[in-house]
């Protein structure tokens, strides 16, 4: 009886995205326990090309010109640069669409407690490589645009 009722507890105080499956998890682990900036390089191994390729543009863009913008200067999973962590977390819904060795992972969440402008929608498309799921690209439908579309130039190397 204990177990049951302990199950059923759990069953409810979990949120519905970890229930989402593999390709879910693999984009969850940006979001929760807290947010993780995807262009961080202890975590690319977790992507492919074509983002990884933006991604070294980004770090070279930093080590030629360290006192500039880099080219990717918000959060690309979160659609932002600023954000309330606990509303993250607490609006966070994850679902996935797996085809083969393919998925798309769509997330949706608000940015802060308040203001419509603050709601997401991110589509994560993911490819299984070697039995894990890593990220291919990330695209905005809030606001329009795909990661691997970004444009960056590394810049000339400072001297």
């Amino acid at each position: 009886m204990r177990l049951t009722v302990l199950a059923a507890a759990l069953s409810i105080a979990a949120p519905a995205a970890a229930l989402a499956g593999p390709a879910s998890n693999a984009v969850k682990f940006f979001y929760v326990p807290e947010v993780k900036f995807e262009a961080d390089e202890q975590y690319r191994d977790r992507f492919t090309e074509p983002v990884t390729k933006l991604f070294d543009l980004n770090d070279q863009a930093i080590k030629n010109n360290p006192d500039e913008v880099a080219c990717i200067d918000f959060d690309p999973g979160l659609d932002a640069q600023d954000y309330d962590e606990k509303t993250v977390a607490k609006t966070l819904k994850l679902s996935e669409a797996v085809d083969g060795d393919s998925a798309n992972v769509t997330v949706t969440f608000n940015l802060f407690p308040e203001g419509d402008d603050s709601k997401r929608e991110m589509v994560w498309s993911l490819k299984k490589v070697d039995g894990k799921w890593k990220v291919a690209d990330i695209a905005s439908k809030s606001s329009g645009w795909t990661l691997s579309a970004l444009e960056c130039m590394p810049g000339p190397t400072a001297e």
